[in-house]
Formats: C-alpha cells, structure tokens, sequence
C-alpha cells in the first residue's frame, strides 16, 4: 500500500519531523518521502556529514537539513527536540531509527557489545520518546514511529541481542499507544523484513555472514526497498495503525508464527542448522 504525492501533501504539508538515522537506509528514505510531501525534516545520525549529504540531495515542498545526534546521548536528543519546537511552535513526527544490528553466536557476544546495541537499539528510542512525547502531550497531537523490525514480532537464533532489543521496542510502542491515544498522540512501529540497506552488511563477528542470513538463509531473493516502506510507512502513520509488517511474506510468517508457534520454532531451528552449513 502507498499513498500518491499529492495526498502525502494534504497530510504532512507544513509538518515538523525529525527522523534518527537519517544519513542512509530507512531514514534518508523516510527524509525523502517526508519532504516530497511537504514536511520540515530534521535528519539526525551520529555521521554528521552523511546525514548532511542525504538532506542536501532531497528536493521537494518540503525541507531537510542534517545534524549530528548520538541517540544515547539523552540530553542532546532532547535539545534537538526542544528546538525543533522552538523553531516550528512543535514537532509533529518523531522517528526513532536509529539501529545497528549484531550478528553471530550468542556465546561470542562480549559485554561491550551487549551494552552497545541497548544502548542505541533500546534507550535511543526511550530517549527519542522521553524528549518528543510530553511535547506531543501538551499539545494534543503529534506521532511516533519506531523502527522495529521483523526481529520483534518473530525470534531466531544468531541474532539474539538484535531480537531482544527489537521485541522491546514493539512492546513500548503498543504500550504506548494505547496510553497516548487518549492524548491524541499516535504511536506506530515498524516491522519490516530484510530491507536493503547498509545493515545487511554490518554488526557481523564470527563466521555468520549478514546477507546470507537476511537473504539465501531465508529463501529471499530481493530485500525490501526502501523507498517502498517508506511510502507505507507515511500511508500507515496517516492511517493510524499500530505496526508496519512489510513485505507480503513477512506478514503471513508473523500469522504462521501466532497460529503455529511450536512449527515456526521447528523452522527456527533448521533455519540456524542451515546457517551454520552455509558459515563453514
């Protein structure tokens, strides 16, 4: 599903948004369909100059300019968000996506590393929340939208760390939302399958190698674009819906996962035997 151009305009025109992550992938992606239609974009990502370069090539009614942001670090994720309302008298979106991903036996994995993905996975979207949802509040309107993933809804095995952080963001945002509705604030997470960015190819130790998990492993032949979610992303924000499953086949292996739990585990489990044969 996506909406046209012109319907994206009557819907976000004029909006205030800040997107995390937004010097590649899903972001910049995000940063592009958000001006195309009109908004006003912060692209954040702790690689200022990326984040610089994304919003320099984006044309449109819109706007976009880049800044530097490490989203563990609360303070200066709610100075961003502060400004932002000074600048617009209030932030409409909030995007937290910033993400990385670890990938390989759990045994391998060092506390540092732990640490690393819930500090950026886990807290950089609580900190997302604390420093744009009581402005939201206070203005009785506003919307939220986690970068989730697949890895939220569903579990398998060598990339525990990134599952574990990626199930806690799917649960602040149902919990939130149910809470925030009241306040006409909209909350939404985004669970797509292997989308195709950079992530693929990052957050590997060991001999698990990314792309061939995402992919071959899981029988995909071509990663999600992009751009693709990022217009579903704005229909289902403008549409109000909890969770983004893209794509098809994702969304019927989540139903296969609540109908047959103990089937899709025996798959997880052949899934990780299969990975560990194409590693060696």
């Amino acid at each position: 599903m996506s909406i046209k151009t012109d319907k994206r305009q009557s819907l976000y025109a004029g909006a205030s948004a800040i997107v995390t992550g937004g010097g590649s992938g899903i972001g910049a992606s995000l940063g592009a369909a958000l001006v195309a239609a009109g908004a006003h974009v912060v692209l954040a990502d702790i690689d200022g100059p990326a984040a610089d370069r994304v919003a320099a090539g984006l044309a449109g009614p819109g706007s976009a300019r880049g800044v530097r942001l490490d989203v563990t670090d609360a303070v200066a994720v709610q100075a961003l968000v502060d400004q932002v309302v000074v600048e617009h008298g209030r932030l409409d979106l909030m995007f937290n996506n910033a993400g990385i991903s670890l990938i390989g036996e759990t045994q391998d994995l060092t506390l540092a590393q732990w640490d690393s993905i819930i500090d950026v996975n886990i807290r950089g979207v609580v900190h997302g929340v604390a420093a744009a949802y009581p402005a939201m509040v206070r203005r009785g309107s506003g919307h939220i939208v986690n970068t989730a993933s697949m890895g939220g809804l569903m579990a398998a095995g060598l990339l525990t760390s990134y599952v574990m952080t990626k199930h806690a963001v799917v649960g602040l945002s149902l919990a939130l939302r149910s809470e925030a509705h009241a306040h006409g604030v909209g909350v939404t997470a985004i669970c797509p399958a292997a989308v195709d960015t950079p992530i693929l190819d990052k957050g590997e130790f060991g001999r698990i190698r990314g792309r061939d998990y995402f992919l071959k492993g899981q029988g995909i032949r071509k990663p999600v674009d992009p751009g693709v979610l990022a217009d579903r992303v704005l229909a289902a924000v403008a549409a109000g819906e909890a969770l983004v499953v893209e794509p098809i086949q994702a969304r019927m292996a989540w139903r296969l996962q609540r109908l047959a739990p103990g089937f899709t585990q025996r798959m997880s489990v052949a899934f990780i035997s299969k990975q560990r044969r194409i590693a060696r």
